[in-house]
């Protein structure tokens, strides 16, 4: 009985200063430091044109048409979460389907064939993995350089432009190698669409 007597003081003085020093100091210099030097990336890396939000440059939106970059494929559900009121909300994740496994190969083929049929004059080009896969997150923002090279054509043809301004348009939205060495360069597809729209210059 002594012992807690003894013991109980210290703990709860211990748990008061770590909630303090952990959970009130470390997360507000944090917060406040992620403010002062990453200000666009600390609020969610939007792209805000004219006092209108266009999306996040760290999430994909589903383009489908021809005149538009495409991204990856995306795993979107709306029926699985609601919220306290019993409206839907988005959700999204991995596929969590085997690459052996036929229902994988059927939606992979299906991605194809319509990648293909939009786009005949790439008949016998492969076509780039990312662009018939969905990644780890299913609302990947990013492909590589060499899926939207693929579509080039496409968007040029369906936009009544030449090739090479969208190529200049995807060049001016791809990132490099973090530091030179780390990652692989990516294409943002949805600035490079805001671009093809004029929204972003």
């Amino acid at each position: 009985m002594n012992i807690v007597k003894q013991v109980l003081p210290n703990a709860v003085k211990m748990f008061f200063m770590m909630t303090l020093l952990c959970g009130i100091l470390y997360t507000g210099f944090i917060t406040a430091g992620a403010q002062l030097l990453f200000p666009y990336q600390a609020n969610g890396s939007l792209i805000q044109m004219n006092e209108r939000t266009y999306g996040s440059a760290l999430i994909g939106q589903p383009y489908t048409d021809n005149g538009h970059m495409w991204g990856r494929i995306m795993q979107l559900d709306i029926s699985t979460y609601k919220d306290v009121d019993g409206s839907p909300l988005l959700y999204a994740g991995p596929s969590n389907l085997s690459p052996a496994g036929t229902e994988f190969k059927k939606i992979v083929a299906q991605r194809v064939e319509k990648l293909r049929a939009a786009d005949p004059d790439k008949k016998g080009t492969p076509v780039p993995v990312d662009l018939v896969t969905d990644s780890g997150s299913g609302l990947d923002p990013d492909i590589s350089p060499a899926a939207a090279a693929y579509q080039v054509s496409r968007i040029a043809k369906a936009r009544g432009i030449s090739e090479i301004r969208v190529k200049n348009i995807i060049e001016k939205c791809t990132t490099g190698r973090t530091f030179g060495v780390l990652g692989e360069p990516t294409v943002n597809v949805l600035k490079v669409n805001l671009m093809l729209d004029g929204i972003l210059s």
